[in-house]
């Protein structure tokens, strides 16, 4: 099982919005997510207007290769945190270079999807779109440790340049 490798190939790539990642104030980013033509017909996208929020999953494209994490570390750096693993983070610093973001579906437009509020900068390949389902949420309690809510404060606050 170890050392298995998949090759996945981006079905789209994010348009407009940021052009440089950074920790906090994603709040009101609007860009397009243009699935490639080439690969999808129209009608791949039939009925996803009905969605208000989609699943992204995406490549860190910016991150550099010898930035990884594999261990212990405090998120941000923050000496008030705690040093946890790799896996009790979800930042860039991983091994795939993967990103999940859930954001708002504003409408569709073709094989254009505007959205708002994803987590992703101008240029980043995209490789899954999925609608958001309220059933496949957390089933059960949730619970989480204070860093985490207190890192993400201004995470999804309007941009300071809006």
């Amino acid at each position: 099982m170890t050392g298995e490798t998949f090759e996945v190939k981006a079905l789209a790539h994010v348009v407009g919005g940021r052009e440089k990642p950074t920790d906090d104030f994603w709040g009101g980013t609007r860009s397009i997510i243009r699935i490639d033509s080439e690969q999808f017909p129209p009608d791949s996208v039939a009925g996803l207007e009905e969605f208000s929020h989609l699943e992204i999953v995406f490549r860190f494209h910016l991150t550099d290769p010898t930035d990884l994490h594999a261990g212990a570390r405090r998120p941000r750096d923050n000496p008030a945190w705690p040093a946890t693993g790799i896996f009790a983070h979800r930042n860039m610093r991983r091994q795939n270079w993967l990103g999940v973001s859930r954001c708002r579906l504003l409408r569709v437009d073709g094989l254009d999807l505007h959205v708002e509020d994803l987590d992703a900068v101008d240029g980043t390949p995209v490789l899954d779109i999925k609608p958001w389902f309220v059933e496949m949420g957390p089933r059960g309690e949730v619970h989480q440790p204070p860093w985490p809510t207190e890192m993400l404060r201004d995470y999804y606050a309007p941009s300071k340049d809006s």
